[in-house]
């Protein structure tokens, strides 16, 4: 009876402890207790390969005293030579040992207006190098980067490993020395709960493990006839404005020309049909003329009788 009291009492201390450790993350993903440093988020031309984001020394990835840092990149860029630009964005993925998460492709090369847009995971200590190597791809318009430390979620996930981990050995003790068989039960039903919760919090702790050996970088490159202006003194920026706008004036009289070309049996057959119109219109005109309306008669004066008192008075 003692023994049988004893292990009631273990248990209830497990399920309590079950209970402390038992609080997860919505959805199986990892939260920040602290808000992420969003650190630069600037603009600035690609290929630069001090960047403001990633320091000279990284920390080793595997080092549980290092700090985990999620790095983040959005580049966004256009290039004359569509072809060549993507060759290039391709061999900087081989050359730093990063891999296609991502990759989209859309538009007509007749027309010049492709698009592509690739999601790229690069070794962390081959981002700065990566980020150049793009830059040499074509015209960068925008470049930003973020920083976000999960060094707190990273450690709370694994205090909480090592929480269940401690709990289902007491667990499994206390297997051992059940003498009942609903003792046994409601013991195992608490294991496979525990059991549960660790391979939940194992897989958030791969996945931050994931996330700061592989930084993200999301490249856009668009196909155009004329590079976007970059200039950044007031000199260049007007020299840029008149020179889009000569460049804007060309590329409109083109598309205005070219349409007028596509267009010609449209307005082929328009011009006939307004033609028979107005010829129409004339002939109708002639053939029914409009009649005059007479003149309205005279309407004759009216007499005014002059007044009596207007006639000279004889004189005597």
């Amino acid at each position: 009876m003692k023994q049988h009291f004893r292990v009631s009492t273990a248990l209830l201390a497990a399920v309590l402890l079950a209970g402390c450790g038992s609080i997860s993350s919505k959805d199986g993903g990892y939260y920040a207790t602290e808000s992420p440093s969003a650190e630069g988020a600037y603009d600035t031309a690609a290929g630069a390969a001090n960047s403001s984001i990633v320091p000279e020394e990284l920390p080793d990835s595997t080092d549980e005293t290092a700090q985990k840092i999620i790095y983040n990149a959005d580049i966004n860029m256009e290039s004359t030579d569509f072809d060549a630009a993507r060759d290039t964005l391709l061999a900087a993925v081989d050359d730093c040992g990063a891999w296609m998460e991502y990759s989209s492709l859309s538009g007509d090369a007749k027309d010049h207006d492709r698009y592509a847009y690739y999601t790229v995971r690069v070794p962390v200590e081959n981002y700065r190098t990566f980020l150049a190597a793009v830059g040499e791809a074509g015209s960068v318009l925008d470049l930003s980067e973020t920083a976000e430390n999960i060094t707190s979620s990273y450690i709370d996930v694994q205090a909480r490993l090592s929480a269940l981990e401690a709990q289902r050995e007491r667990l499994n003790a206390l297997a051992d020395q059940a003498e009942t068989t609903a003792d046994l039960l409601e013991i195992e039903s608490q294991l496979s709960d525990v059991q549960y919760q660790l391979e939940n919090y194992t897989r958030q702790l791969k996945n931050m493990d994931q996330q700061v050996s592989y930084s993200t970088v999301d490249i856009r490159l668009s196909e155009v006839a004329t590079l976007t202006p970059t200039g950044t003194t007031f000199g260049e920026r007007v020299a840029d404005a008149f020179a889009g706008g000569w460049h804007g004036f060309v590329a409109f009289l083109q598309g205005f020309v070219l349409a007028v070309i596509y267009l010609w049996p449209v307005l082929l057959v328009v011009g006939i049909i307004v033609a028979l119109a107005v010829t129409l219109t004339k002939r109708r005109r002639k053939n029914h003329p409009k009649p005059v309306k007479p003149a309205a008669p005279a309407k004759p004066a009216e007499y005014t009788p002059q007044s009596t008192n207007d006639e000279p008075k004889p004189k005597y």
